[in-house]
């Protein structure tokens, strides 16, 4: 696996092979344009705006939960993925900022709207055999630690309250 350094047009025309990356390589290359890119679809989300967070309130726990997809996609495909901390730690964190279970839905769904666009921008650069694979690994990092906290927190909450 090699890193792309120049466009599959310019290996074309050389006669040389076109380079390609992972998805992983690619998140990772692509980090901060990705959480800005993702910032600017939540701003355009009235349901989520209607919490007013900061630059940092809002985006602060996306580069952890984007370094434990990008770990995760770095696994063998026989190694169970751990258990993300960054985001049950974003459930937790969101909890308090106020958001409900369907604003949560809603960001994470906008997360990976955003990763799909960004990895659909390099798909030249891509090493296309494990481009499906691992668009499924990214689809299941982090939904199901979100919502078992956010449910756990309201559950616990509930049996404090009886």
């Amino acid at each position: 696996m090699t890193k792309s350094i120049g466009s599959a047009g310019a290996a074309k025309a050389t006669g040389a092979a076109a380079t390609t990356e992972t998805v992983a390589d690619t998140l990772e290359r692509e980090l901060q344009p990705l959480i800005e890119d993702w910032l600017y679809r939540v701003e355009q989300e009235p349901d989520l705006n209607c919490i007013p967070l900061n630059f940092e309130e809002r985006t602060g726990h996306l580069p952890h939960l984007l370094h434990d997809i990008i770990e995760r996609l770095r696994l063998d495909a026989e190694t169970k993925a751990p258990i993300s901390k960054a985001a049950g730690h974003h459930a937790d964190l969101r909890r308090k900022q106020g958001y409900t279970v369907a604003m949560l839905v809603e960001e994470s769904r906008l997360l990976q709207v955003t990763i799909f666009s960004t990895l659909h921008k390099n798909t030249n650069a891509l090493e296309f055999s494990k481009l499906l694979p691992d668009v499924v690994t990214i689809a299941d990092a982090q939904m199901k630690e979100q919502m078992l906290r956010f449910m756990a927190a309201d559950a616990a909450k509930l049996a404090k309250g009886k």
